[in-house]
């Protein structure tokens, strides 16, 4: 029997990008003591009150099947959220909550875009981008966001891609970079979206993590609401990472939509993971705040570090879990770099290249351990790329 081209050809005949990674877990496996800087699992876990909440609307009998678009309550604590963020009207028929951003993303993207579709993406991306997009039977296309402009996505690099597309995403906060889209960005990629006639799907779920500029989520841009399908989940601002619980903003015609996509493929959310999602969110903004802390704090410490040396670069970090360094000094690419820093030091970071071409030579950092150990890291991958320039 054979299988399908549509799953057979989801990394388009390549690397998922994950290879560093899971050559790391499985040394840990074998007992070896690897630090772990690959992927944005926060250290401190979810809070114990958000588990108990989960645990008291199971024990309370939410563990049937529950509605399909998301519970109400949720669906109007999400609205009412993204509306005082956004100063968008926003209801719950705006909102569909979904397992995970994830989910969210290959949703959003079986709404935007038919088969044969080219849908355009921002490289650096997220190592999934390209294969959730081939999923839905969509072309991936990649704009290059260039170091030397801060991997800021220009009007240009849009425009030359979008000629017959159907469909952007974006990511600010973006991983891998750090990157922040600023107001000039959001504004260039607002009037490319209208001129080429695309859907903006909007990735925003290191929304609570920035520390320098602004997030902007785009569906408040002029022209974009009815254009715009915004993904978020609560992995990254509340430390949920394995409840997968995130939601899709969309107008109500696409909510509406998107629903029967979810009665015929995962059938919702489970109720008791959606109840302590909505008890997450009404703690506010303090949780968000305390999750997102160590983050900064870490990025300080890295920054101080790197400044002391001149061999590795510190890309900008405006935002999310990540720091981003530019090895290219070295003469290796991100890949060899990464592969010989684990094997010889024990550290694992994922290469640029994982993420898309704009970065390769580059490696990204997750800021996922506790801070001593984490300095410990650096300060010998720092010495690594010095016996190597």
């Amino acid at each position: 029997m054979k299988l399908s081209n549509r799953i057979t050809t989801l990394n388009g005949g390549g690397s998922n990008g994950w290879e560093i990674f899971e050559k790391a877990r499985d040394m840990i496996a074998a007992g070896e003591p690897v630090t772990m800087l690959t992927i944005g699992e926060h250290d401190i876990g979810t809070s114990r009150e958000i588990l108990e909440a989960m645990h008291q609307a199971a024990l309370g009998g939410h563990t049937g099947y529950a509605a399909i678009p998301g519970t109400p309550a949720l669906r109007e604590t999400v609205a009412k959220r993204v509306e005082a963020r956004t100063g968008v009207p926003t209801t719950s028929k705006n909102v569909l909550i979904v397992p995970g951003g994830q989910s969210g993303l290959f949703a959003s993207h079986f709404a935007a875009v038919n088969p044969g579709d080219r849908a355009l993406h921002i490289d650096p991306y997220y190592a999934t981008y390209p294969g959730t997009l081939r999923a839905v039977g969509a072309e991936p296309v990649a704009v290059p966001a260039r170091a030397e402009n801060g991997f800021q996505p220009t009007y240009e690099d849009i425009a030359a891609k979008a000629q017959g597309a159907t469909s952007l995403l974006i990511n600010s906060p973006n991983n891998p970079t750090g990157a922040v889209y600023s107001p000039e960005t959001l504004a260039a990629i607002s009037k490319a979206c209208q001129d080429f006639d695309l859907w903006l799907i909007s990735d925003e779920v290191y929304e609570t993590q920035v520390w320098d500029g602004e997030h902007i989520s785009p569906r408040s841009l002029p022209g974009m609401e009815e254009r715009t399908i915004v993904v978020n989940s609560l992995s990254k601002s509340h430390a949920m990472t394995g409840s997968r619980i995130g939601w899709i903003v969309a107008p109500e015609a696409v909510i509406s939509e998107l629903t029967e996509l979810v009665t015929n493929t995962n059938y919702g959310v489970t109720g008791f993971v959606q109840d302590a999602a909505q008890f997450a969110l009404n703690q506010g903004d303090s949780l968000e705040k305390a999750v997102a802390a160590p983050f900064l704090r870490r990025r300080g410490i890295v920054q101080n570090l790197v400044e002391n040396q001149n061999v590795a670069q510190l890309v900008p970090a405006q935002g999310a879990m990540y720091v981003m360094l530019d090895v290219r000094a070295t003469g290796l690419s991100g890949k060899d770099f990464a592969n010989g820093l684990l094997d010889e030091e024990l550290i694992a970071v994922m290469p640029g290249e994982s993420f898309g071409q704009a970065a390769a030579g580059h490696l990204r950092i997750a800021l996922t351990v506790d801070d001593d150990r984490l300095e410990d890291a650096i300060v010998r991958l720092l010495a690594y790329a010095k016996a190597r320039v």
